[in-house]
């Protein structure tokens, strides 16, 4: 969390500032041990104390933290303290929320703290696997192999999900084309036609008169009808927010004919891949189903996975707890298995997340292929519908006229 402090210096100076911890009794003690009087702290996005639930946050790029972890492993493998490294690279970061996380890193460490228990009162902004990695790293005095291989782990994420956002675009962009040309046809071009066909005499075709009723409705009512949709999504937002909530909608996607198996697959991916990072690191298996739980985006299966970690905690095999938990797919369960069975857990793990990664690409590719002469064809069935409907009445006037 951000929070606007506004300080006294012991010179009786008066300063303010943004500042990021995790709770403002712990930034208030920790600016007190510097020295500092806290003369006001105010959460950033806030009232009078009170937070509001969709006020703007900054946030650190995964691209700067990625660039920052780049540089930060070249100094140390270059010979540079770790301390010294970060004087350097705090200085020169541009984004205020990483500068004021860097800071506070800096004085951990220069203090005495390791980097891992430093970024660590950072959860979050930073995934749980990072920390872990840091840790790994300084238990094997590999500190920048560490952190470089963790790099990669985020590089190969990103382009998975950079694949499958972009492969999403053009099928989204016809969707809101055909809802934005609907929304036309409805709120503009309607209501003109139900003007001029409110001079005839005679009775509307079935088509047209619902199609007219339809628009008048939408007309009459299109601020209640937005305020019902966006109150809606505000709605869903504050509902996901709850605690558990979130565990629940990532199962009902799952259960979704096409696309939960999509999202299981991704999912499997992830943990593969951050279990072999974190494996890869030297940090026990306990630990490391642990931490990726944790770093897991799907909290359904995160939760389903800290069950596993407690069945391995307790003398089962991982593949074995796996199974019992029948949601992770078999595939991946019969990899893990052979896995353990030959001594090569971490192999097996990143040939698993390769496997799913190429099957993702290829159902997203194949969704698309289908889905967009889809799109094209509802849409063009529904405005030759719509432009049918606002015609008829013309087509029987002029027959009338003909004959």
């Amino acid at each position: 969390m951000e929070f606007r402090c506004r300080l006294g210096t012991p010179s009786g100076d008066v300063v303010e500032g943004i500042y990021v911890a995790d709770s403002e009794s712990r930034l208030r003690r920790e600016l007190e041990e510097k020295g500092l009087y806290v003369l006001s702290l105010q959460q950033r996005g806030s009232v009078r104390g009170l937070a509001l639930p969709f006020a703007p946050r900054r946030r650190i790029s995964r691209q700067e933290f990625l660039v920052f972890n780049q540089e930060l492993a070249t100094l140390l493998k270059a010979g540079m303290p770790l301390v010294q490294s970060l004087d350097i690279l705090r200085q020169r970061v541009t984004n205020a929320t990483f500068k004021a996380v860097l800071d506070d890193v800096y004085e951990k460490v220069k203090s005495g703290a390791s980097l891992s228990e430093a970024f660590s009162a950072h959860t979050s902004l930073f995934p749980a696997v990072y920390p872990a990695s840091l840790m790994a790293g300084e238990r094997s005095g590999n500190l920048d192999a560490v952190i470089r291989r963790y790099v990669t782990y985020e590089k190969v994420l990103g382009t998975v999900r950079r694949r499958t956002i972009s492969a999403l675009i053009y099928p989204a962009i016809l969707v809101v084309l055909m809802f934005g040309l609907i929304g036309i046809i409805v709120l503009r071009v309607v209501p003109a036609f139900a003007g001029f066909y409110a001079t005839f005499d005679r009775e509307l075709p079935l088509s047209t008169r619902i199609i007219v009723g339809i628009s008048n409705t939408f007309v009459a009512n299109f601020w209640l009808i937005a305020l019902a949709v966006v109150g809606g999504v505000a709605a869903v937002i504050v509902w996901l927010r709850q605690p558990g909530q979130r565990a629940r909608a990532d199962h009902l996607v799952m259960e979704l004919p096409w696309a939960g198996e999509t999202v299981r697959k991704f999912a499997t991916s992830q943990l593969a891949r951050t279990l072999a990072t974190l494996l890869g690191g030297g940090i026990p298996l306990v630990n490391a189903l642990e931490v990726a739980g944790t770093a897991m985006t799907n909290r359904y299966l995160g939760a389903e996975l800290h069950e596993v970690t407690r069945r391995v905690r307790e003398g089962d095999g991982f593949a074995a707890a796996l199974r019992a938990r029948g949601v992770f797919p078999d595939v991946a369960v019969k990899m893990v298995e052979v896995g353990e069975s030959t001594g090569a857990l971490q192999e097996m793990l990143n040939s698993l997340s390769d496997f799913y990664d190429e099957e993702i690409e290829t159902e997203v590719g194949r969704f698309v292929t289908l889905i967009e002469p889809v799109i094209l064809v509802i849409m063009g069935v529904v405005i030759a519908a719509v432009v049918l409907a606002l015609y008829m009445p013309l087509f029987e006037l002029s027959s009338l006229v003909g004959g």
